[in-house]
């Protein structure tokens, strides 16, 4: 029996001295609001309740003009702290394949358009007729090859999100940072940048080796994004029960400490998929994101 050595394990305590959280240093992303209005109208109402920053999805942009979109974010006094989410890499088929990692390349130039650091890519997972994860995984590493020298090129990072594993049937075979940081390491060896990270608190919470992990994150500049939210006790939903910060069990607080301590200083991304909080006037969600950043 292979016992755990209490030496191995990191405590974190929750930080008595980290700086307090204002708006300005705070990001929407607009899945929060559940995609209800028109990206015009989110940027008003994002700008108006004192944020930083918004992090578009990309079907609030169809039909846009992204270059007018991107107009609309600064006319309103707000950075773009990112553009969610690739479009996932694994298919069945080479054609299919192919197909997807163009629609990524396409994405990545609307998000350079938008001035956005990064490019927030939920990877994908099994192909339709296929088992395990093995393929998706070498897939997905083609896939970002493909694509790290434009990435480069137009100034937007590739920004893996490791999802929790509970989504790596249907959404995601990077199910942890480590796993994320080994791509970003045997996709850019020497260090040269343009692919990354992007840390969701509600996806890596569980990981007990989570400290080690964003530490070296820091240390090789892999940190490109931020998302909270929160874990609810009992979850009802697997995917559309999130929690408003400071509702859940998740210690925000603390993983703020580390990451920031790691030399991250994004912004903090606000992304909550809740049935529940869909279900509230926009302007009631905005207020209560408001007031929970203030508990983290």
């Amino acid at each position: 029996m292979h016992i755990l050595s209490i030496q191995n394990c990191r405590v974190i305590m929750s930080p008595q001295n980290i700086r307090p959280l204002t708006l300005d240093r705070c990001s929407i992303n607009t899945a929060t609001l559940g995609h209800h209005s028109p990206i015009e109208r989110v940027i008003d109402l994002v700008a108006r309740h004192g944020f930083g920053a918004i992090a578009p999805w990309r079907r609030d942009l169809s039909g846009h003009d992204v270059t007018t979109v991107s107009r609309q974010i600064r006319d309103a006094g707000l950075a773009v702290s990112g553009l969610c989410r690739s479009t996932y890499f694994p298919a069945a088929t080479r054609q299919d394949f192919l197909a997807n990692v163009e629609d990524n390349r396409r994405a990545l130039d609307d998000a350079a358009v938008l001035g956005a650091p990064c490019f927030v890519l939920v990877v994908g997972t099994t192909p339709a007729g296929h088992k395990g994860l093995d393929l998706a995984r070498a897939q997905v590493l083609e896939g970002l090859s493909l694509l790290l020298d434009h990435a480069r090129h137009v100034g937007v990072a590739l920004a893996i999100e490791p999802l929790h594993p509970m989504y790596a049937g249907d959404r995601s075979c990077v199910a942890s940072l480590s796993e994320a940081l080994a791509m970003c390491d045997t996709l850019d060896p020497e260090g040269r940048g343009g692919v990354a990270t992007a840390i969701d608190a509600y996806h890596v919470w569980w990981d007990w080796k989570l400290a080690d992990g964003i530490a070296e994150a820091g240390r090789k500049g892999r940190i490109a994004a931020f998302h909270v939210c929160d874990w609810l006790v009992p979850t009802k939903d697997l995917l559309l029960d999130r929690g408003m910060m400071g509702e859940g069990v998740i210690d925000l607080s603390a993983m703020r400490a580390l990451i920031e301590a790691a030399g991250y200083d994004g912004f903090v991304e606000v992304e909550i998929f809740s049935n529940h909080w869909w279900n509230q006037p926009e302007q009631h969600v905005l207020e209560a994101c408001g007031r929970s950043l203030q508990l983290i």
